[in-house]
């Protein structure tokens, strides 16, 4: 792997959890830094401030154990994916940035978070999320049904927009009542993970 270190024999490495894709930290390595994180496979780093290498983990036991490692366009950048033992940062949180590393699926978690909003904080004459809770989990299993029903019935005809608006129409509701049932998407992720 071509690495183009800086003038002081350095290359940024940012660290990334490999399962939820987070960015935890940035370290800077140099070359002794880079073999070693390759051989050890606990990433490594050199320090500027105490101008020495250092394996995160060496003190608090919080290692950042390597899975991959691979360069940027212009081989200037590290990007190191890791399983992470504990917090990140020096400070005790999983990243430096202060933010928790949860798995995160775009889109679909801000609609958890509007969800759980709704559920926590109902208002069935402006909320049909709010509504549905209120009716109880008989009603928002009886949607997710009659969605589900729905979706087999455009899957069988040849409409892509009726078939993918029906689909969605089903995965609404069935977040719905994931949470009526004190549940989330990683709930069922870990489900899959551990048939796979």
């Amino acid at each position: 792997m071509e690495i183009k270190y800086n003038n002081e024999g350095l290359v940024p490495a940012i660290i990334q959890d490999a399962e939820t894709k987070a960015v935890l930290m940035l370290g800077y390595m140099n070359a002794v830094a880079f073999q070693k994180t390759l051989e050890t496979k606990k990433v490594t780093f050199y320090s500027r401030s105490k101008q020495r290498l250092w394996t995160k983990g060496e003190e608090s036991g919080n290692f950042l154990n390597l899975v991959d490692l691979k360069n940027d366009c212009d081989n200037d950048t590290l990007l190191v994916s890791v399983n992470p033992e504990g917090p990140t940062c020096h400070k005790g949180t999983d990243t430096c940035w202060k933010e928790n590393n949860n798995q995160q699926f775009g889109f679909l978690s801000q609609l958890e978070d509007v969800i759980q909003d709704r559920k926590e904080n109902a208002n069935e004459e402006r909320s049909y999320v709010a509504s549905l809770f209120t009716k109880g989990i008989n009603k928002i299993a009886q949607k997710v049904g009659e969605e589900a029903v729905e979706v087999v019935i455009e899957a069988k005809d040849n409409n892509d927009h009726l078939f993918l608006d029906e689909s969605a129409d089903l995965l609404f509701h069935y977040l719905i009542l994931l949470q009526a049932k004190g549940f989330k998407l990683n709930d069922i992720v870990e489900v899959l993970k551990s048939r796979h």
